[in-house]
């Protein structure tokens, strides 16, 4: 088990204590925004389980049927976070809405709300190992439990301060109020989420940055070509895929093609960990003067 999977992992037992603790907290208040708090956990369960399965099945070496590997697989766990982001949001609107005509009582509010910080403690360390371990593997699985994680966290802390309000006030609708935003925030955190990974499922190519960066290492490791056209870049999972046409002179020989090919591969694979360089070699007369003229 390499370390996404083991962070994967630790990330089930991680929202499986914290779901406890923040049940635990309703179960002590009777707050509507305390149970808001401990239904989104109850995804984070599922999303940690949905992104080890996903890391597992990415892992797996290309076959005979997946040429070009699993790292897909982690889209497919990124999309299924939003969604049960989105079905806890409407689930949390479903309690909220009769208990601003009719709010509960809190009972032993300080009682709750120190469970409900200590659990929210924990999940804000460990949304920062999920994020770091995320971007170091380059894992959309992980980037998108990190981020949904951080999210209960910001939503945590909103809650905390929001029963506190109520406790020390006395104004019952308060808390199913405040239900209500966490509810929204929660449908705009699921939105972005799937809105990603479609994106990624859709092989959108990389952001600026990185395009900026693969055709400067083509300029500066092309010498002797005299031109590279019709770039095209994809993600998929850990994966980035680059594609280019390189024109050389009609004189050149096979082997020094091959050898500007070979540097072109190794720049990248240097500068950019987790990609695969197809190129295609063509004559003069194929050039179009247009993308990254290296000569």
């Amino acid at each position: 088990m390499d370390r996404s999977a083991r962070i994967a992992l630790g990330s089930v037992v991680v929202a499986l204590t914290v779901l406890a603790l923040k049940f635990l907290a309703y179960h002590v208040t009777g707050s509507v925004a305390l149970y808001s708090d401990a239904l989104e956990s109850i995804i984070n369960v599922a999303a940690a389980a949905a992104a080890l399965i996903a890391l597992r099945v990415s892992a797996r070496p290309a076959d005979a049927t997946h040429p070009y590997g699993h790292s897909k697989a982690e889209y497919f766990s990124a999309v299924a976070e939003g969604v049960l982001i989105v079905l806890a949001a409407f689930s949390i609107i479903r309690e909220a809405v009769p208990a601003l005509q009719n709010p509960p009582t809190l009972e032993a509010p300080w009682n709750g709300l120190a469970i409900n910080l200590g659990a929210t403690v924990l999940n804000g360390l460990w949304a920062g190992v999920l994020l770091r371990t995320g971007r170091a593997a380059r894992s959309p699985a992980l980037l998108a439990d990190g981020r949904h994680v951080l999210t209960d966290v910001v939503t945590s802390v909103g809650v905390l301060a929001g029963v506190a309000l109520a406790a020390l006030t006395g104004v019952g609708w308060l808390d199913p109020a405040l239900a209500l935003l966490v509810a929204v925030n929660i449908l705009w955190s699921g939105w972005h989420l799937v809105r990603e990974s479609v994106g990624g499922l859709m092989d959108a190519g990389v952001d600026k940055a990185t395009g900026d960066r693969i055709r400067h290492l083509l300029r500066v490791h092309a010498d002797g070509a005299l031109e590279v056209h019709d770039l095209r870049t994809r993600h998929a999972g850990r994966m980035t895929f680059i594609e280019f046409h390189l024109v050389v002179p009609g004189s050149m020989t096979v082997q020094d093609a091959h050898d500007i090919c070979d540097r072109l591969e190794e720049a990248l694979f240097a500068e950019l960990p987790g990609v695969a360089v197809t190129i295609h070699v063509e004559p003069p007369d194929k050039a179009k003067h247009h993308g990254v003229v290296v000569v």
